[in-house]
């Protein structure tokens, strides 16, 4: 009798477990993917052998710490900005910054007068702690747009129209706007009809104050992202990112903006089992080839390279870089000869070539390369932006936070710098990447014909030869 019960009480208890599980797991195959995108159709894919495999939920990590690493790179490097951009002109800075130099009292800037940052008194980093908010700058608002542009318009590539109409949309019509020169040039052609790329032809986008709007640096901090949407496809990348390039930019400064897009896209194509210096120097040979070998930028990289496998020091080579481009004006920069203001300190060439100081010599440093970046001189919130949001991708989130050994905010206000904007211009870095995984979703099944596994949560690319040409 006692075997009885316990025989039926075994049963009893197996039959209740087995219930209990059952919910459970039939709930299981109820909840939704965290990160499924109702505005789009995900497709039935069969994977093929040779496919890439990326994790949607990795790579939502890396794109946190894409924005959350650029905020910093961009608001440290914004402490420096235009304090240092040579003795050539009327606007004379005196001898650059060195690494002696953090740390130490910030110097004016050539708007500032005799008041260093009011950001920092210091040339130090500056953070956003995590009760508060990083405001919007213009080496993040742009891209954002972008962002928001390619998801609310369920696109992968925008149309000039639709680039323009964001733009009116979500730019202040009247300074102060946060538009500077190649930027505030296309929103005034925008305005009375002018549709990108016509933007940046130089016969259209020349005025009396310059003809030369398409050389600045303008789509060099806007257009890094689209690499991310786009990842180790660097063909799809570049397709994606033309018309918004080319919204300000043409020749050199347009094949720059390329060089960083391309970058970006290689974070997930490059061997993970490489150092990040090794890592780094492998992306920047690739994206290289995009410089036509008779290209001042394809020079100008060549000759920071140069110096660094010369094992010169960064400050050397910076002055260099200085005295060869702006004193000398070889490799066909002839920007000083035009007698613009500050010499052209905005200019996309002068601060390509600090940006690859700060890249090579940083060797995928996180923190190496925003203090490199911010003391090299000129723009310095632009190249510290770019490879800060670089690295913060590569990183990853608590890469990031382990880099500097403390929590940040992950709040953003689009509206210090933009406008009309969901939310009142309030923004977190959470959903940021989830709208960029989205992004990405379409271009894996509409740009690159591969597909996404809910279930997996996983995308599968399908694999192309790695072939990077020359631009024209």
């Amino acid at each position: 009798m006692k075997h009885l019960i316990r025989f039926g009480s075994l049963v009893f208890f197996c039959t209740l477990l087995f219930c209990c599980k059952q919910p459970q797991k039939k709930q299981g195959k109820e909840i939704p993917n965290r990160m499924k995108d109702t505005n789009l159709t995900y497709l039935s894919y069969t994977p093929k052998p040779t496919d890439r495999i990326i994790s949607r939920a990795a790579y939502s990590d890396k794109l946190y710490g894409f924005w959350l690493a650029q905020c910093i790179a961009n608001w440290t490097g914004l402490v420096t900005e235009m304090d240092k951009i040579g003795n050539i002109g009327e606007t004379k800075t005196g001898a650059f910054y060195t690494r002696e130099d953090w740390g130490t009292l910030d110097l004016p800037n050539i708007w500032s007068g005799n008041s260093p940052s009011d950001l920092s008194e210091r040339i130090d980093f500056v953070f956003r702690g995590e009760d508060e908010i990083w405001g919007a700058d213009d080496d993040t608002d742009v891209e954002y747009m972008y962002q928001h542009l390619l998801y609310t318009n369920k696109t992968s590539v925008l149309t000039g129209a639709q680039v323009r109409d964001g733009w009116l949309e979500h730019m202040k019509h009247e300074e102060e706007n946060y538009l500077w020169v190649a930027n505030q040039r296309a929103l005034e052609l925008m305005l009375t009809g002018t549709i990108p790329p016509a933007t940046s032809d130089p016969e259209i986008s020349k005025d009396t104050i310059y003809d030369n709007y398409h050389e600045m640096i303008d789509a060099q901090l806007t257009t890094e992202v689209f690499g991310f949407f786009a990842p180790a496809r660097p063909d799809v990348a570049l397709r994606m990112a033309k018309i918004p390039i080319q919204t300000t930019a043409r020749e050199n400064a347009q094949w720059i903006s390329e060089f960083y897009v391309i970058m970006y896209s290689l974070a997930s194509h490059v061997d993970p089992s490489l150092s990040k210096k090794e890592q780094t120097q492998w992306m920047a040979n690739e994206a290289r080839k995009r410089l036509p070998n008779s290209s001042y930028a394809a020079k100008m990289y060549d000759f920071v390279k140069s110096r660094y496998v010369a094992n010169v020091s960064w400050e050397q080579a910076r002055d260099e870089v200085y005295s060869r481009y702006q004193v000398n004006q070889e490799d066909g920069y002839t920007i000083t000869s035009k007698n613009i203001f500050c010499n052209g300190c905005f200019v996309g060439g002068i601060n390509y070539a600090a940006s690859m100081v700060s890249l090579l010599y940083g060797e995928g440093d996180l923190k190496e390369t925003i203090k490199i970046g911010a003391l090299s001189g000129w723009d310095s919130d632009n190249p510290t932006a770019t490879w800060g949001g670089l690295l913060g991708f590569m990183y990853g989130r608590e890469g990031v936070e382990r880099a500097f050994d403390r929590k940040f905010s992950e709040k953003f206000n689009i509206h210090r710098t933009r406008v009309n904007f969901p939310n009142d211009g309030l923004d977190d870095f959470t959903n940021m990447a989830k709208i960029g995984v989205y992004i990405v979703d379409r271009v894996v099944q509409e740009e690159m014909g591969g597909g996404v596994d809910l279930q997996k949560d996983v995308w599968y690319i399908p694999s192309v030869p790695l072939v990077i040409e020359p631009g024209d």
